[in-house]
């Protein structure tokens, strides 16, 4: 039986198109049971563009009768908006619960044509090793020459991944639990000894600035000393730069694979402990990101005049 695939969507219908289609040019899809989270209209101006993904859906399901490119297609209309966070969260809880594992897709992630080969293998292989946080199907644009076809590090990150129940039972969203358990060293390494930023994330959900979900799964992996299996180049492609997304700007594309990831079957780590190798380049590259002041401002003003002159 093949792990089941979770999809969450809002309001965006040709990004949802293109990440359905890119999982139907999986060969193992057509064994695959599909499970798709449609969350309500945040405002009134949401409202027609919900309902085009939700039409969308419903076609694929009546297509799926008679083209059997999935094995199932489940979709679950959300009476009410529960925002991005809460609705994979609940999720994600829901369908680990019945399957006990599962791969998580957003509507902005184009996958290989090998995704699902990959990340079966990858979960079937390392669902006994609960040191193994998570299997991503994202990695870090660096190069891959020496790394092998995949490597372990520390981020389970969220761009196409998949995990187990017995690892995804521990997650919480509790700011208190950060606050009394969390030193300078802690948060050191998991800004990765100050090359990255990622507990800034944490900072801005305890202001109110954001809702998110993943960094507290980072917090929860770090304090269980887990890792993520990570392909050496990633197996999906993120569209959601577009100015679409809540949280991505064009600038985003910098991590983005300059191709994705065709290959399988792959090579796996002899053992399960961090690529320093790989640390090392992501840290290189997470600082090679760190702009001056002034040309993020001028960055910033100008998606600003793009956007004003798109309203015109």
């Amino acid at each position: 039986m093949l792990v089941p695939i979770v999809l969450f969507t809002y309001n965006r219908v040709n990004h949802t198109k293109r990440v359905i289609e890119s999982l139907m040019q999986n060969v193992p899809s057509a064994q695959s049971d599909l499970i798709i989270y449609s969350d309500a209209p945040k405002n009134t101006e949401a409202t027609q563009q919900v309902a085009a993904v939700r039409e969308y859906l419903k076609n694929l399901v009546d297509s799926n009768k008679d083209k059997h490119v999935f094995k199932s297609i489940t979709i679950i209309e959300r009476p009410y908006n529960f925002g991005l966070a809460d609705s994979i969260i609940d999720g994600v809880t829901a369908t680990m619960n019945k399957y006990g594992k599962a791969i998580i897709l957003e509507d902005d992630i184009v996958v290989s044509p090998v995704f699902l080969d990959y990340m079966n293998d990858a979960l079937n292989r390392y669902q006994a090793e609960t040191k193994v946080w998570s299997i991503n199907a994202w990695s870090y644009p660096i190069d891959s020459h020496d790394l092998g076809d995949s490597y372990f590090w520390s981020i389970p990150h969220c761009w196409g991944w998949g995990s187990w129940s017995d690892r995804w039972q521990y997650f919480k969203r509790d700011i208190q639990w950060v606050e009394q358990n969390f030193n300078k060293a802690d948060i050191n390494a998991i800004n990765l000894c100050g090359s990255a930023n990622y507990f800034e994330q944490f900072i801005l959900n305890k202001q109110g600035k954001i809702k998110s979900w993943a960094i507290f799964n980072y917090l929860i992996a770090y304090k269980h000393n887990a890792l993520s299996l990570a392909p050496s180049i990633s197996y999906v492609y993120q569209i959601g730069f577009d100015g679409s997304g809540v949280h991505c700007g064009e600038e985003g594309n910098v991590f983005n694979p300059s191709t994705i990831n065709v290959k399988f079957p792959i090579s796996y780590p002899t053992e399960i402990k961090v690529s320093h190798l790989a640390f090392e380049r992501i840290c290189a590259f997470e600082k090679s990101l760190k702009k001056p002041l002034w040309i993020r401002i001028k960055n910033k003003l100008v998606r600003i005049f793009k956007k004003l002159l798109a309203t015109t």
